[in-house]
């Protein structure tokens, strides 16, 4: 359990560096990679939380992002809308890491912005029940 709140705080802390810019109107082409990056990174931490609390807390081992995703619904983490944005999430991490161009840099800038309530409000969910 103690390995669940490390990962809990550090995602909590990624989160709030994540919102500083999501919450930012005009962004600078700095900011907005910038913005991309602690999307990259807080999904990442994020995904890995869900994972160990589902391993500690549930006995379910799930290795990949979409897996964790999917747990989490069934065990009422997440709803059915929050899952398909969560997988979308999922996809567009995979993506940024792979693809760059300003165009799907623009676009993905306003999922970010969507994303980081859904991020804050599964951490929220993780945190909550344990």
């Amino acid at each position: 359990m103690e390995k669940i709140q490390e990962r809990i705080n550090t995602a909590q802390r990624a989160l709030t560096k994540l919102h500083e810019l999501a919450v930012k109107p005009d962004l600078s082409d700095v900011e907005r990679d910038a913005l991309i990056q602690r999307f990259e990174f807080s999904f990442e931490l994020l995904w890995k939380c869900a994972k160990e609390y589902l391993y500690v807390v549930e006995g379910i081992d799930a290795a990949s992002p979409k897996k964790v995703i999917r747990c989490c619904r069934e065990l009422g983490l997440l709803d059915d809308e929050q899952t398909r944005e969560a997988l979308q999430m999922a996809d567009d991490r995979n993506l940024t890491t792979h693809t760059y161009d300003e165009t799907f840099a623009q676009a993905v800038v306003e999922r970010i912005r969507r994303y980081a309530p859904l991020l804050q409000l599964w951490l929220g969910k993780i945190g909550g029940a344990r």
